[in-house]
C-alpha cells in the first residue's frame, strides 16, 4: 500500500480560497502566471504522495465562471522540437493536448501566444494549424530593451509593440507547456495594455515548486532542481523577503535575479509597490498541506534518483550535455542517495548477470524488474518472442491475478500470427513489444477466461516502479507511461543498430 504524505482535499480548499482572496482583495483584473504543469502534474504527484495530478485543473474548474486561459509557447521550442518528458511529446503537441484537456473541463481558452516569434516555416505552420481550427493566435516578438532598459520596455516600442489580447474575465490564467514559454512577458504586456486602455490590472504567480515555506535543502525542493537541471534552476533563500519581513522563504534564482527589474516594471506601469519580494507575488499553498513530511522526503529522494537515471539515458542518446548529467548526479549525492537506492535497479541487474552466466551470453540478455504494490519484485527477460518489458508486464499481471507461472494466458498461435503479420507487412523481425502483447491478451480473452483475469490487473500497475537493463524503445516507453508505470533504464542500447535505437 502506497503511503500518503499530502492532503489533496485540504489543498484544493485552501488554494482556491487563497486565489479568490487575491482576485477580490485588489483593483482590476488579475493576471495569474501558472508555472509547472497545469494538466497531469506527475512530478508533483511523485514527490507529494497523495497529490492529485489534476489538482490545478480541478482548482480552475472551481473558478471557471471567473476565469479564461491564455497559453504561451516559445517559438524556439517549436523549432527545436523540445519534448515534455512525462509524455514524450513535443511542446507544440503539448499545447494541442492542453487545449483538448481544458475543453474537457469546460474551461474557457482565450488564445495561444507564440512568444519571441520567429518567421520560420515550423512556427508559421503551427500558427496556421491553430487558426484553421478556430483557435485565436497572437505573435509576441522579443521585447525591446529587456531586461535592463525599463523605460523602453514600458513603452510603445517595448510591451506596446505586442498586440493586446482581448480578455473579459476577472482572472486570466497565463500558462504554457513548460518553463521558458514566455508567460511572465505575456502577463506584463497585458498589464501594460490594460493601463494604456484606462483599466487597472495586477500580476501574481502560481508556482508549485520550489515550496517557499519548506527548508532550502528539503528533498522536495532539491527534487525540483533535479527536474529543472536543463534550465539550470537553483533554489535560493529569497533575500528580498528576508530583508523586508525578517522571515526565511525559498525561491529560485531566475525569479530572485529578475525581481528588481520586475518591481521597477510593475511600478512604472501601475505605480504600485506592494510586492516587496518574489515570494510576495506567489499564491502557492502546497507547503501547508503536507500531512507526513517523512513520506514526502523519501518520495522526493526517489524522484531525484529517477531524474539521474533518466539523465544518464538522455546523455547516452545525445539529448543533453555532460554538465546536466553531472548536475543531477550532484543533487542525488546531496540527498545521500545512489542508483541502487531505487529498489528495482539491483534486482534487474543481478538477474541479468545471473542469466548471462547461465546462458553464456554477455550481450543479448535484457531484464526488466517491477516492484508490485505489495513490495514484491517481478522480472521479465527478453526473448525472440517478446521484449523484456513485455515479459515483465505479463509476469506481473499473472502474479496479481494469482495465475500459476506455468499456465499460458496468450495463445501461442495468436503470438505467431501477430509476428508473421509484422514480418510480411512491415519486414520487421523484432520481438513483440508491450502494446502488441496487450493486443494479444485482448484477442486471447475471447476464448480464454484466464486472459481476461490477467488483463483486469493492468490498472494495478499504475504508480509501480520498474527498471530495465537497456534503454526502452520509444514505443515501449510510451506504453509504460500510458499505463502509469514509472520506468527507468540503464544507459545501454539493446542493439548496436543506429536506426532502430
Amino acid at each position: 500500500m502506497k503511503k500518503i504524505g499530502f492532503d489533496a482535499e485540504k489543498y484544493l480548499e485552501e488554494q482556491s480560497r487563497y486565489i479568490r482572496e487575491r482576485i477580490t482583495n485588489g483593483d482590476g483584473r488579475l493576471y495569474l502566471e501558472f508555472g509547472g504543469k497545469l494538466v497531469e502534474d506527475k512530478h508533483a504527484a511523485r514527490v507529494l504522495p497523495g497529490y492529485d495530478e489534476h489538482a490545478k485543473i480541478n482548482l480552475l474548474q472551481r473558478l471557471k465562471d471567473q476565469t479564461e486561459i491564455i497559453i504561451c509557447i516559445y517559438a524556439g521550442d517549436i523549432t527545436t522540437s523540445k519534448t515534455r518528458q512525462d509524455f514524450g511529446i513535443t511542446y507544440d503537441l503539448e499545447v494541442l493536448r492542453l487545449i483538448d484537456a481544458l475543453r474537457d473541463y469546460d474551461l474557457q481558452i482565450n488564445s495561444v501566444v507564440v512568444t519571441r516569434y520567429q518567421d520560420v516555416p515550423s512556427v508559421n505552420m503551427f500558427i496556421n494549424k491553430l487558426e484553421r481550427r478556430g483557435i485565436r493566435t497572437y505573435k509576441h516578438r522579443y521585447t525591446k530593451g529587456y531586461p535592463t532598459d525599463v523605460d523602453t520596455i514600458v513603452s510603445d516600442e517595448g510591451y506596446g509593440a505586442n498586440p493586446y489580447i482581448e480578455v473579459t474575465k476577472p482572472l486570466v490564467v497565463v500558462t504554457g507547456p513548460g518553463g521558458g514559454s514566455g508567460k511572465l512577458a505575456t502577463s506584463l504586456s497585458q498589464v501594460y495594455h490594460e493601463y494604456r486602455r484606462g483599466n487597472k490590472a495586477r500580476y501574481a504567480k502560481f508556482e508549485t515548486f520550489p515550496v517557499w515555506n519548506l527548508p532550502l535543502k528539503h528533498p522536495v525542493n532539491i527534487a525540483y532542481e533535479a527536474a529543472t537541471a536543463d534550465l539550470k534552476d537553483v533554489n535560493m533563500i529569497d533575500s528580498f523577503h528576508l530583508e523586508a519581513y525578517g522571515k526565511t522563504a525559498v525561491n529560485y534564482n531566475r525569479d530572485i535575479e529578475a525581481f528588481p527589474v520586475l518591481r521597477r516594471i510593475l511600478h512604472k506601469i501601475t505605480g504600485d509597490d506592494s510586492y516587496q519580494s518574489p515570494t510576495d507575488m506567489g499564491v502557492n499553498r502546497v507547503g501547508f498541506c503536507i500531512s507526513d513530511d517523512e513520506v514526502c522526503r523519501e518520495a522526493s529522494r526517489q524522484e531525484i534518483i529517477r531524474r539521474y537515471l533518466l539523465a544518464e539515458c538522455s546523455y547516452k542518446k545525445g539529448k543533453i550535455d555532460e554538465s546536466i548529467l553531472e548536475r543531477t548526479k550532484l543533487l542525488m549525492e546531496e540527498v545521500q542517495a545512489g542508483r541502487y537506492d531505487r529498489p528495482v535497479v539491483k534486482p534487474a541487474e543481478e538477474y541479468a548477470e545471473l542469466k548471462r552466466q547461465e546462458e553464456g551470453d554477455e550481450e543479448n540478455v535484457i531484464i526488466t524488474a517491477i516492484q508490485l504494490p505489495d513490495g514484491s519484485i517481478v522480472t521479465g527477460k527478453n526473448s525472440e518472442r517478446m521484449v523484456a518489458t513485455a515479459a515483465m508486464m505479463l509476469n506481473a499481471i499473472k502474479k496479481l491475478a494469482g495465475i500459476d507461472d506455468g499456465i499460458p494466458v496468450i495463445s501461442a498461435q495468436i503470438l505467431e500470427n501477430i509476428r508473421d503479420m509484422r514480418v510480411s507487412l512491415f519486414h520487421d523481425k523484432s520481438s513483440l513489444n508491450c502494446e502488441e502483447i496487450i493486443m494479444a491478451l485482448t484477442m486471447s480473452k475471447m476464448t480464454n477466461p484466464i486472459a481476461e483475469m490477467a488483463l483486469q490487473q493492468l490498472p494495478k500497475l499504475r504508480g509501480c516502479m520498474a527498471h530495465c537493463t537497456a534503454i526502452l524503445s520509444d514505443r515501449d516507453e510510451q506504453t509504460m507511461k500510458s499505463l502509469g508505470i514509472d520506468v527507468t533504464s540503464n544507459p545501454e542500447f539493446s542493439t548496436n543498430n543506429l536506426y532502430s535505437n
